[in-house]
């Protein structure tokens, strides 16, 4: 239903206990910082996508184990995956594959929490905002609008069909350090996404937008300057932008095909980046 506002009572819901869940990256098309509150949490207005791109959590073994592209580093103790499945009362009896760059603004370690929520709660999923604050949105996984300091969200109407590519460098990117290097924290939020966009009114809407933590992280990490002109530079990219605190950046395409060629092309130029396409 299209905006939809979800509470955490709502998010809840008792499914068949599931073997596995894929912990789909959660993109910011959007990122606008409105304010700080004096608990020193900043306040946000952001349109967040979750394509079908992601880490796989698996229900088996012995507790928690690590494997996958980015596994290295990771530690088995102290982690989200853990907490979430303490916040359950359980055990964290998981394989992770671990699919997505660390530290590259798509939410990872939100999205393996939620995805650990949903693999072990036996019954309503809780909200995980305790966790972390993008865990709430992590745990629905479908296209929201995030306010407040990401427990507040709303469904989005449906989305035209588009595609999308990530790419990233490899530079980790630190959340915290950017929030402090940010300039200003009081800037004005989204418009409502209107209601029955083609791609094209969708793409031009998301341009309007911003992401208010792109600047600070550039300046943290010159390289995504890099990223962000290789995705521009590629046939039918409609925008491209980076996405949370970085250093993940995306391209708009209005085809799967067109997103798969403009990876295969960047990938060919930069073999060390991470780059993928997908449906959005």
């Amino acid at each position: 239903m299209p905006n939809e506002f979800v509470t955490s009572s709502r998010v809840g819901w008792t499914p068949f206990w599931p073997m596995s869940e894929l912990a789909r990256a959660k993109v910011n098309l959007s990122l606008h910082i409105t304010g700080k509150r004096a608990d020193g949490y900043h306040l946000l207005d952001s349109i967040v996508v979750f394509p079908e791109i992601g880490d796989v959590l698996t229900h088996e073994g012995k507790g928690l184990s690590i494997g996958g592209p980015f596994a290295a580093g990771l530690p088995l103790h102290k982690n989200l995956i853990s907490d979430a499945a303490a916040l359950l009362g359980a055990s964290p009896d998981i394989h992770l594959e671990k699919n997505l760059p660390i530290a590259s603004g798509i939410g990872g370690g939100s999205a393996d929490a939620a995805a650990t929520l949903r693999l072990l709660a036996k019954g309503a999923v809780p909200d995980g905002l305790s966790l972390g604050a993008d865990v709430p949105a992590c745990v629905i996984s479908k296209p929201l609008r995030m306010q407040g300091i990401g427990e507040q969200l709303t469904l989005l109407p449906s989305l035209p069909d588009y595609a999308i590519v990530l790419a990233n460098n490899g530079a980790p990117v630190s959340t915290a350090a950017v929030f402090a290097a940010l300039e200003q924290v009081d800037n004005p939020a989204s418009p409502t996404l209107p209601e029955g966009l083609n791609t094209a009114a969708f793409f031009s809407f998301i341009a309007g937008q911003r992401n208010d933590m792109q600047r600070a992280a550039g300046q943290l990490c010159p390289n995504i300057s890099d990223v962000l002109k290789a995705l521009h530079g590629q046939q039918n990219c409609a925008l491209a932008r980076m996405s949370g605190s970085g250093g993940t950046c995306f391209g708009l395409f209005e085809t799967v095909a067109e997103a798969k060629g403009a990876a295969a092309e960047i990938k060919r130029a930069q073999p060390g980046w991470w780059v993928v396409a997908a449906k959005g």
